[in-house]
């Protein structure tokens, strides 16, 4: 040991070395959350590439938050316009909440656990924006894990996405550009007729 560390007390180095292996434990550990949401994120994204809505859907978005939520692709572009906005993690749990409800009996304590640590828990990586109140109630309802534990918690994402996100998705780049598109192919449609009738009446 050099000079300058034998001079330290000896619980600095302690510390140090504690921290030492907490760094290289955290660079060896690759986090299985992360990778579950990369491939989430391209599942969503590939899905979206290939499945464009069409104009009736738009308008169905347009008029209601649930139409939005009840549809595969609603989600998914949905999705998109939460995640220009940073806060995807709202969506990522209503649909964790949807999936839990269909989890086997024998696998609901752990799921629960995983979903709570993921999302709710303070200074959790993809924390939603949930009351003291909903928190500690969903906290309890995990230590005894059943369908429903993240009901309230789900109701209030639900909410807290159509109060808020749903209005701004409807004035969003996104949506207009989804409905120009489908207006433009609706022209060219038209067009495509009108030329196929005169030529055929020609």
């Amino acid at each position: 040991m050099c000079k300058g560390l034998a001079t330290l007390p000896a619980t600095c180095l302690k510390s140090a070395k504690d921290i030492k292996h907490k760094i290289s434990f955290l660079l060896q550990k690759p986090e299985p959350q992360a990778a579950d949401q990369k491939q989430l994120k391209e599942k969503t994204t590939t899905a979206a590439a290939k499945r464009q809505p069409n104009a009736a859907e738009v308008e169905k978005w347009k008029e209601s938050f649930s139409h939005v939520m009840s549809s595969d692709t609603g989600r998914t572009v949905f999705t998109s316009f939460l995640r220009s906005e940073f806060s995807e993690e709202n969506m990522e749990f209503w649909v964790a909440c949807e999936d839990y409800k269909k989890t086997t009996p024998s696998k609901l304590a752990t799921r629960a656990k995983q979903i709570y640590q993921q999302y709710v828990e303070a200074d959790a990586p993809n924390e939603v924006n949930l009351d003291a109140v909903t928190k500690e109630e969903t906290r309890l309802n995990v230590e005894n894990a059943c369908p429903s534990c993240f009901e309230e918690a789900q109701k209030m994402i639900y909410t807290l996405m159509e109060k808020d996100s749903y209005k701004r998705f409807l004035k969003s780049k996104l949506i207009q550009d989804l409905c120009q598109k489908q207006t433009s192919t609706f022209k060219e449609k038209n067009e495509k007729k009108s030329r196929e009738a005169l030529a055929g009446g020609a």
